[in-house]
């Protein structure tokens, strides 16, 4: 079962809860999840999963930031998630993917009690 918008704001800070809350973020079945200003960049190709690769912390400026093709990028969310009783599950915006951004790339689905970012 999906919730809709209604029923995800008649479960924050029980069930759900969503820290930052921006009413102005909710949708008729879901909440819109914003980026955070802090990246981390891959600084080689070929990642190895037996080493600990090589990485380097970005800041993206108020002004916003062009990507660099052929280099993996981490973000975060600026709002910290936790559920119970429900799976969040977690979808990129058709107007990203429409530029060949992947915003998730394992598994949509979340678990229960999970909490961060």
């Amino acid at each position: 079962m999906i919730l809709t918008g209604q029923e995800i704001k008649k479960h924050l800070g029980d069930s759900i809860i969503i820290e930052p809350f921006d009413d102005a973020l909710l949708n008729p079945n879901s909440v819109n999840l914003r980026l955070h200003d802090e990246l981390i960049q891959y600084e080689e190709l070929v990642l190895d999963m037996k080493k600990q690769n090589r990485h380097r912390r970005l800041t993206i400026p108020p002004e916003g930031m062009v990507l660099s093709p052929n280099h993996l990028y981490l973000g975060r969310t600026l709002e910290r998630t936790e559920t119970h009783n429900f799976v969040p599950q977690i979808e990129g915006r058709s107007s990203i993917a429409r530029l060949g951004l992947f915003v998730l790339v394992t598994a949509g689905l979340g678990d229960i009690g999970f909490s961060g970012y």
